[in-house]
């Protein structure tokens, strides 16, 4: 009984660490993405300014 009770806080254990691991993860790709977008948005500025991505006709 005592050894099936350890065996149950290990899982509870390792359950917690793939959680705060996958939570961290999450973390970084929402700001990964932000930067993106925010480069993203530099980038159409720019093109705009020099007055790049329009047809010619």
């Amino acid at each position: 009984m005592e050894e099936e009770k350890m065996n149950l806080r290990l899982d509870i254990d390792v359950q917690n660490l793939e959680t705060e691991k996958l939570r961290k993860g999450k973390n970084k790709a929402e700001k990964d993405l932000d930067s993106l977008k925010i480069d993203y948005k530099k980038l159409r500025l720019s093109m705009r300014t020099a007055g790049l991505g329009k047809t010619s006709k």
